[in-house]
């Protein structure tokens, strides 16, 4: 019996599908080059603070579940990308990363959602201000293939992601 090695992730935006030119590294040595990285969180906090800011144009960092969003504050101004990893489908712990990066934190960047990213959780995930993700569960890439990525279309609570409409809630008051 042959096991099939799983596909390889595509990057899916609200825009459709992009080429995906980030790579992952966990070494010093595959630093070298003008290669766009994603970097684990530690890795990224454990070089060189010159290392670390010559890297800042062409970084992404990795934050998983487990880890605070603190220590990599001081860098959010200057990274593209912050990757949050959603390792199981029931660990939700990045859709709050995800909020505080975009309502407290004033991040603009790409957020990216990586790891096992499902087609019931996307709309979720875009109203919590993520706006890439890394897809590899076929299923959902099939679903986002034919232009069907579900969610609810009305909406009580607010979001992270800008409104589509021009929808208000009784508790805001915003000036006509």
């Amino acid at each position: 019996m042959t096991v099939s090695a799983s596909p390889a992730p595509r990057l899916w935006t609200a825009h459709g599908f992009r080429e995906n030119t980030w790579k992952r590294v966990d070494q010093a040595e595959a630093l070298t080059g003008n290669s766009e990285l994603i970097l684990p969180l530690q890795f990224f906090l454990s070089l060189e603070a010159t290392l670390q800011e010559n890297l800042l144009p062409r970084c992404a960092v990795e934050v998983s579940p487990g880890e605070a969003l603190d220590r990599l504050l001081p860098f959010l101004d200057r990274l593209p990308v912050v990757a949050l990893a959603f390792p199981a489908f029931n660990d939700g712990r990045s859709y709050s990363k995800a909020e505080l990066l975009r309502s407290r934190f004033g991040y603009r960047g790409d957020i990216r959602a990586t790891g096992d990213v499902l087609i019931d959780q996307i709309p979720h995930m875009l109203r919590c201000g993520i706006s890439s993700f890394e897809v590899k569960n076929e299923t959902t890439l099939r679903r986002l293939e034919a232009g069907r990525r579900g969610g609810v279309p009305l909406h009580y609570q607010p979001s992270a992601a800008a409104p589509a409409g021009r929808g208000k809630y009784s508790w805001r008051r915003a000036s006509q």
